[in-house]
């Protein structure tokens, strides 16, 4: 699913969701709204249209991609949550590439691909 334009994941970069997403924030006064607390309330209401959707069903991913309309309402949702997501970077001040190195590391002394491997998954 992706489109031929310059706006796609291999030429995006982080600053335009950002800016994208402040921009619509400011344009409607909502900074004051976009508390953190209200962005994560927000996140999981979102997250859990997205559950909805594979309530009570086990799609195979070639179901999803031959099915347009459930793609598209995939998409959508996957797209709220993101919007939201950034909305509370932005809140925070986060820097999106520096957590996400500093996260990565953490996990990668947590969950050693020698110990998990094969599928094999548990909480530490």
């Amino acid at each position: 699913m992706t489109e031929n334009n310059k706006n796609n994941d291999l030429e995006t970069v982080i600053s335009f969701f950002k800016k994208e997403v402040k921009k619509f924030v400011e344009a409607r006064n909502w900074t004051g709204y976009h508390t953190p607390k209200n962005l994560i309330h927000a996140i999981n209401c979102e997250a859990g249209e997205l559950s909805q959707l594979f309530l009570f069903k086990d799609y195979k991913v070639e179901e999803i991609l031959n099915n347009k309309k459930l793609l598209t309402n995939i998409s959508d949702e996957i797209a709220d949550v993101f919007i939201y997501l950034i909305s509370l970077i932005n809140a925070l001040d986060l820097d999106l590439s520096q957590i996400f190195i500093k996260k990565m590391e953490k996990n990668k002394k947590k969950y050693s691909s020698k110990e998990f491997n094969n599928g094999i998954y548990y909480k530490k």
